[in-house]
């Protein structure tokens, strides 16, 4: 927020000296003395990064690795900036595109990292971090015996990473716990299956979306075809689009997505430092639904491109939205690779906006109708994730920011109270006033 403040500062000032300055050539002489002062003092910032570095070198108590060194400058340089800007060396950036492929080893787990520690956003369906017992808010605290203090987001997913069949411990604070838990793991390959579906009681498509890598779109696409097959359209009521716990993924699977369900219009819109960077990404290629009604179920583990497809399908009426306030990621991270062997930046460089122009940034988004699950009473302390606005050097909301929201799902349907309301709403037994006008149809019985 300093930051911010000190922009807006700086900004003024220059007004100011403009206003005051007479001539022609006023304007001219005092944009290019600010500008000799930014360089004077960049340049004095590097010559003192400089001294430091040669200090370290000289006297340090052991001769230390001048690469580590640099990467650890860096690392110190990009992770001030926001939670989500991040350095990944060779190995981290080879393995973030084994990710974003869909296939890798480890446990399937989407982190972040708060405070020093790894916290956990969301574990992935089916994964052996999802069958120990891992949820949404678990902090990482150690693997195996090696403490995550001092270590880099980076360097803990690496260490997490590894064979299938190898064994892993973590340490995990949970809040409310007495004490840290510690869960043993073993590693499987993690084949993201980033869709599943099915038919609910001869009516209504059911569609869990647990990632956007970039599989997705076609499992999507794939779904939809196989649930038309299977029930005929005069029966088919609609479609449930789950999100919850879907932690995001690729900007460019989110747009697609969201194209499945709509015939035109804008999808998001991104929006950098200057005017010319905002870009626009509209809906291609027609609703692969025909218009059947949607209701989309979000949580407070809906992050990111889950959002943007929440927002956009809601922003045009398209879809109703049942559950618990999102978790508030509003922002664009674009990947930069740096040449050969030297990684690349995951590096903050706009905030999304919805259709209606809303931004989401540690806000969220709210759902039309909130449903909140009942929760075992060993579970209540961790059921709630606190957002983007909890997490320290988030970008600043746009309004009032929103932190909390739960983000349990009840392991059995049965007992899971929102997504009975999303099929009651799509077979007309509940009616919501702000829901998208839709014909009542018979429920086959």
């Amino acid at each position: 927020m300093r930051r911010n403040l000190t922009f807006l500062l700086g900004t003024a000032t220059g007004i100011c000296l403009t206003v005051l300055v007479a001539g022609p050539q006023g304007a001219h002489l005092v944009a290019a003395a600010k500008a000799a002062a930014r360089s004077d003092s960049t340049y004095s910032q590097l010559n003192l990064f400089g001294d430091v570095f040669e200090r370290v070198r000289a006297s340090y108590v052991e001769k230390p690795d001048d690469s580590k060194l640099m990467e650890g400058a860096i690392n110190g340089m990009i992770s001030s900036l926001d939670p989500h800007s991040r350095y990944m060396n060779a190995k981290g950036w080879s393995d973030m595109q084994e990710t974003t492929h869909g296939e890798f080893g480890g446990l399937g787990i989407e982190v972040t990292m708060e405070d020093g520690l790894v916290k956990v956003v969301a574990p992935i369906d089916d994964t052996p971090a999802a069958k120990a017992g891992i949820m949404s808010g678990d902090l990482i605290t150690q693997i195996d015996d090696d403490s995550i203090q001092g270590m880099t987001l980076e360097q803990a997913v690496v260490k997490m990473k590894g064979p299938a069949n190898s064994k892993i411990r973590l340490k995990i604070i949970r809040k409310g716990a007495d004490a840290a838990v510690d869960v043993a793991i073993v590693r499987e390959v993690i084949r993201v299956r980033p869709v599943r579906f099915r038919s609910e009681g001869g009516d209504i498509g059911y569609i869990r979306i647990t990632s956007f890598n970039e599989q997705t779109t076609d499992g999507l696409r794939k779904a939809i075809t196989e649930i038309s097959k299977t029930i005929p359209s005069d029966k088919l009521a609609g479609f449930v689009i789950d999100l919850r716990n879907n932690p995001g993924g690729l900007l460019d699977q989110a747009v697609s997505v969201s194209s499945a369900f709509m015939g035109r219009g804008e999808v998001v819109s991104t929006r950098g430092r200057t005017p010319e960077e905002t870009q626009r990404f509209v809906a291609r290629g027609g609703d692969l639904t025909k218009g059947k009604p949607l209701v989309v179920l979000i949580n407070g583990g809906s992050a990111s491109a889950s959002e943007i497809v929440a927002g956009a399908l809601h922003d045009h009426k398209r879809a109703t939205l049942i559950g618990t306030r999102s978790f508030g990621k509003g922002s664009v991270q674009t990947i930069i690779p740096l040449g050969t062997n030297n990684g690349a930046l995951a590096l903050t460089t706009a905030r999304y906006y919805t259709p209606s122009g809303r931004s989401i940034q540690a806000q969220g988004v709210t759902p039309d109708i909130e449903v909140l699950q009942d929760v075992p009473d060993e579970l209540k302390t961790r059921s709630e994730l606190k957002g983007e606005a909890s997490m320290r050097g988030h970008l600043a909301a746009d309004g009032a920011e929103q932190t909390g929201s739960q983000s349990y799902v009840p392991p059995s349907e049965k007992d899971d109270k929102a997504l009975g309301a999303a099929f009651n709403l799509l077979r007309g037994v509940t009616v919501n006033a702000n829901a998208p006008a839709a014909a009542k149809r018979p429920v086959p019985n």
